[in-house]
């Protein structure tokens, strides 16, 4: 898996950080999250710009790593409604494996009291990635943490996976990550969505915007709401309830209007199914 030409020689130019130091300088594992959505090829620019004490994570040789993430929620998408009613308990559950090294994990994120993300994790076997059974019991706990009501009643499913290739760059001034997300690919079913042009650029912060940030906002990139679940299940059930992402699908997603099909019950078979008040 190697970068595109440009990107992957704008970010050899970086200096490196090591995966345990970067854990132990940014861990941020309840943090504010700032998603942006650009083309691919404004990135090689953004990188030149960045602060020159700019590090990005390296492991074996590789500074670039394939993600493929599974997410799971009820059959009639209470995790997916909840967000896009901006309901203020929400959360989402996903495995995560990273490609190169086959390390899997469960993950579960949630929004806390300062409508930040808190991510809680587990260390899980690649061969259960398709499967919440052997960490059923995390699930709910955390759940039920953070205040999910009847989180262990529900029925869990896979129900959408997402791939794409990651840079990750630590900003020692702010103590602060930023992730470049390339090679967008969704998947529901037998159904796929490939955005090859679109990055998405997600910096993760403390309390203050991070020197990313103020460049992003500089060359006139604002924060878009995007959620690689919730958009992308939007895009490739388009009866979906989708107000909060309407203006990224419809300006970033484009390509997903042919993806629509009548394999999906109507919004109106599925106005009444979601289990939530």
């Amino acid at each position: 898996m190697n970068a595109p030409a440009p990107l992957g020689a704008a970010l050899g130019e970086l200096p490196s950080i090591g995966l345990d130091e970067l854990l132990a300088c940014a861990m941020l594992q309840t943090r504010v999250d700032r998603k942006y959505v650009l083309p691919a090829d404004a990135l090689t620019t953004l990188l030149t710009r960045i602060p020159a004490d700019t590090r990005v994570l390296e492991i074996d040789g590789e500074r670039r790593f394939a993600y493929r993430s599974l997410y799971f929620d009820t059959p009639d998408l209470v995790s997916y409604r909840l967000t896009a009613h901006r309901r203020r308990r929400r959360f989402k559950v996903r495995t995560r494996v990273y490609e190169q090294s086959d390390e899997c994990w469960l993950e579960v994120k949630t929004r806390g009291s300062r409508d930040n993300t808190v991510k809680a994790r587990l260390p899980y076997t690649p061969d259960d990635y398709d499967t919440l059974v052997p960490g059923r019991r995390f699930v709910d706990t955390t759940l039920a943490r953070n205040r999910i009501d009847g989180s262990h009643r529900f029925t869990f499913v896979p129900t959408l996976t997402t791939r794409y290739h990651r840079a990750t760059l630590y900003l020692p001034g702010t103590n602060s990550r930023v992730t470049i997300d390339t090679g967008l690919m969704w998947q529901d079913g037998d159904r796929e969505l490939r955005l090859p042009h679109m990055a998405v650029v997600e910096t993760k912060t403390g309390s203050s915007a991070s020197p990313v940030d103020r460049l992003l906002w500089q060359n006139k990139y604002r924060p878009s709401r995007i959620s690689k679940y919730a958009t992308g299940l939007a895009a490739l059930r388009p009866y979906l309830p989708a107000t909060p992402w309407r203006r990224t699908l419809r300006r970033d997603f484009r390509e997903a209007t042919s993806a629509a099909d009548d394999t999906y019950p109507s919004a109106m078979e599925l106005s009444g199914a979601c289990a939530f008040g």
